[in-house]
Formats: structure tokens, C-alpha cells, sequence
């Protein structure tokens, strides 16, 4: 992190991987996400819940479009 930036979002690449689906294994597209940050700026708990708004946003992209 370079100043004057706080936080990077890294986004990676969308994979199929297995993933246990009411106890069936099913292959679904994921990425991974990660948010570093300076703990000295951000505190740890809104960062994690910015990724969990990120993730259901990215699951239900609708939501942003009506934003629900």
C-alpha cells in the first residue's frame, strides 16, 4: 500500500472448483478475494464487513442494479 491509498482489493481470476452443495459435490465458478489495508486507518471489523458486502453484492448483482 503506497500512500495516499488506504486499502488494495485484489480480485482474482473466476475458477470452477468443487464446492459441497447440500451434502453433493458441485462444481461452481469462485474467486478469491482479498483486502489488505492499514490497520492503522481501518479497523479490522469494517474491513471484514466491506468483503462480506463485496461477496453478497458479486453473488446477487441484481442488488447493486436495485440497490437492496
Amino acid at each position: 500500500i503506497n500512500p495516499p491509498q488506504s486499502a488494495i482489493l485484489g480480485m482474482h481470476a473466476i475458477k470452477d472448483r468443487p464446492m459441497a452443495v447440500d451434502g453433493k459435490v458441485e462444481i461452481l465458478p469462485m474467486m478469491y478475494l482479498a483486502l489488505s489495508y492499514d490497520h492503522r486507518l481501518i479497523d479490522g471489523r469494517e474491513s471484514v464487513g466491506y468483503l462480506v458486502a463485496i461477496k453478497e453484492l458479486l453473488e446477487d448483482p441484481t442488488r447493486l442494479l436495485l440497490d437492496v
